[in-house]
């Protein structure tokens, strides 16, 4: 098959073109040039701002077209306008951020989503990400039909992951001692490795139909402290130990998911990190156990010179003697 990435040299969209060329597809990328130009010599390469110009895209057909990097419908808008019918199969990578507040967990694909309230706005933000991938998925459809690929994943993992959430506590672990772990323990969280992202959506190009899917493992229940073991158990040293501190004390203190990634808390939205992915596995995704995303996230971390840029050693020390001392 001929696969167009719009993206692909930055993490989720690299470990697409991966999966891609690994089975056999012929790839081309769109992306702007500033990251990832010594990447996929046998991969052709078109360089452009979507954002700006995509006379590059005049020429060209492909079977499938996977947009890893759609944030605002007008841009799933100008790319329908730029291909046409060349583009093929068309799969929009969206997010679990695309659901409303949800009322408990296990909800499926077809649970009501997120509204923009007002007009669209002119810069992203927290509060509005979700709506507008919402809004992604709608442009798409009317763009490119009723028979696209829609894919929710929640926090995606694993090695060359820039966002740094799931590797900081990959590396807090891995430094052992006293680890500060904030509650509730049995606070929902999912994640995806994303070469398992990758291999499900490649697999998913020559799908007749198309469909919405979460992305998302392991199914609920599952909490922040089976994440943290899963990961403590493939990269602590001996003698680890997690010291649960109560969401009240860490907000009363200013902490937030900034400082402490993954962690949902009490939000409102947490049930989004709690949802039915069993459309998903039947139709072949096939999630690795943590355990061993946290060993290779550790071992691209360590190789990388990556480092945790969340909550320091001394402002953990500090909020683990306060709660000690309560």
């Amino acid at each position: 098959m001929r696969v167009l990435v719009i993206g692909g040299t930055r993490f989720v969209g690299r470990h697409i073109v991966e999966a891609a060329l690994a089975s056999g597809h012929e790839v081309t990328l769109l992306h702007r040039g500033r990251t990832g130009a010594d990447l996929f010599p046998r991969a052709r390469h078109l360089h452009a701002d979507r954002d700006v110009d995509l006379s590059v895209l005049s020429e060209g057909e492909w079977d499938a077209t996977v947009d890893v990097c759609a944030y605002w419908p007008a841009q799933v808008r100008s790319l329908a306008a730029a291909l046409g019918r060349r583009a093929g199969r068309y799969a929009l990578i969206s997010s679990v951020s695309a659901y409303a507040p949800l009322p408990g967990p296990g909800a499926n694909e077809d649970a009501p989503l997120a509204e923009l309230v007002g007009p669209e706005p002119v810069q992203m933000s927290n509060e509005a990400y979700g709506a507008l991938k919402v809004r992604c998925e709608r442009a798409a459809r009317e763009a490119f039909g009723s028979d696209v690929l829609i894919l929710r994943p929640t926090y995606v993992v694993g090695p060359h992951d820039h966002t740094g959430r799931f590797t900081h506590w990959v590396l807090r672990l891995a430094r052992g001692g006293e680890v500060l772990a904030p509650g509730p323990h049995e606070g929902p969280i999912q994640v995806i490795d994303a070469r398992d992202l990758a291999s499900f959506a490649v697999g998913l190009f020559g799908r007749r139909s198309g469909g919405v899917f979460h992305v998302a493992s392991p199914a609920p229940p599952f909490g922040f402290a089976d994440l943290l073991g899963a990961i403590a158990t493939a990269v602590a040293p001996a003698g680890t130990h997690l010291t649960w501190v109560d969401e009240s004390f860490l907000r009363s203190e200013g902490e937030t998911t900034s400082s402490l990634p993954l962690w949902s808390g009490s939000d409102e939205d947490r049930f989004a990190l709690a949802l039915d992915p069993s459309r998903a596995l039947a139709a072949g995704l096939s999630p690795r156990p943590l355990g061993e995303t946290a060993a290779d996230t550790l071992r691209w971390a360590r190789a990388a010179g990556a480092i945790s840029l969340e909550l320091s050693a001394e402002r953990e020390a500090e909020l683990l003697a306060r709660w000690h001392s309560r």
